[in-house]
């Protein structure tokens, strides 16, 4: 949750005509993470937990590349971009090993 305000807040200061495409795509991609983390987690079944937080893990990879492409084109500084850095890094471990931890549980 941590990670979608930090976007909400940098994106605030994409330029006006990303509105519908980087800044959109960046939000939908932080957004989607969460969503797709307490989707798999109120699933009954293990397979279907971890197919959506192999989702949540796509929409992260996915968010870093967007941060990438916007201070490749100075959209953002490289000082917004090591501050998210850190947030998006953290994230990825952390659903790394909730990954890991869900595949050696005995659930169904």
């Amino acid at each position: 949750m941590k990670l979608i305000t930090e976007i909400y807040t940098l994106t605030k200061a994409y330029p006006k005509e990303e509105t519908y495409a980087l800044t959109s795509q960046t939000k939908r991609a932080a957004v989607s993470i969460a969503a797709n983390i307490a989707e798999g987690l109120g699933r009954q079944y293990k397979k279907d937990t971890l197919q959506f937080l192999h989702i949540a893990r796509g929409s992260l990879y996915e968010l870093e590349t967007l941060l990438i492409v916007a201070k490749n084109i100075e959209i953002i500084d490289e000082e917004d971009f090591k501050n998210t850095e850190m947030l998006w890094q953290r994230s990825i471990q952390l659903l790394n090993g909730f990954i890991n931890y869900y595949e050696k549980t005995e659930l169904k």
